[in-house]
């Protein structure tokens, strides 16, 4: 059988030492198959947003493994862990984190920047990106010029722009109202669905989660349930289409 893409074993997390300790993941197991749309859902404190760090390199586990294709996550240094964040993952944030004074072009740029990618190949890149978005014809404006669902589309392209293998997406709708909720989540399905985008998604909203092809509930530090959704709301509309 071929390894999953995402394959958690025994992760543990502790913050701090002795009688303060927080544990705040007890021993979680999870695979995640290339392709999949993955909600991750819990109270505040399940352990669901420290799940999500360690699956997106920006926190190591105190024990257990982590692979990613193969690779011993939980063994890289920092630096190769950027590196893994900067060839393989895409990340969206429920507050945009849009530079202010930037146009959307040049937010979509950046990943490419950072990679030392060449002006003409970065400017065809993020234009594509922000297109596939729904986004031409915006590509000089400011986050100030642009509604929150069309600064939530800014970010996602700029999570993309590189092709990355996952997006992991923490609360994505979490700053928006209904509508624009779901124009986001909607696009989320296609890029996961159309491109192949293995698509990881913190949420507290049902209704949101209810478009995820699998839903994994965490509830004080361990997984409490991990169920297959039968009918995606993604799913569903494009039969209605």
């Amino acid at each position: 059988m071929s390894q999953p893409l995402i394959r958690l074993r025994g992760i543990t997390k502790v913050y701090g030492q002795g009688a303060t300790a927080l544990q705040a993941l007890k021993g979680v197991d999870l695979d995640i198959e290339a392709g999949e749309f993955v909600a991750i859902m819990g109270p505040s404190g399940s352990g669901k947003s420290t799940a999500m760090n360690t699956l997106g390199g920006l926190d190591t586990p105190t024990s257990g493994e982590y692979l990613f294709q193969g690779l011993h996550v939980e063994t890289l240094t920092r630096d190769q862990r950027a590196m893994l964040r900067r060839r393989y993952l895409g990340f969206v944030f429920q507050g945009f984190n849009l530079l202010a004074r930037t146009s959307a072009q040049e937010n979509v740029e950046l990943p490419l920047l950072y990679r030392g990618e060449p002006a003409a190949a970065r400017h065809a890149a993020a234009a594509a990106a922000l297109d596939s978005v729904g986004l031409k014809g915006w590509e000089h404006h400011t986050p100030a010029e642009l509604s929150g669902g069309q600064q939530q589309r800014v970010a996602i392209a700029r999570a993309i722009v590189t092709q990355p293998a996952v997006l992991l997406a923490d609360e994505p709708t979490g700053n928006l109202d209904t509508h624009r909720s779901r124009e986001i989540m909607d696009l989320l399905w296609r890029l996961n669905v159309d491109h192949g985008i293995t698509v990881l998604m913190v949420t507290h909203e049902s209704d949101m989660a209810a478009y995820a092809k699998r839903i994994v509930h965490f509830v004080d530090g361990v997984i409490a349930s991990d169920e297959r959704n039968p009918h995606p709301v993604g799913e569903l509309a494009e039969q209605v289409h």
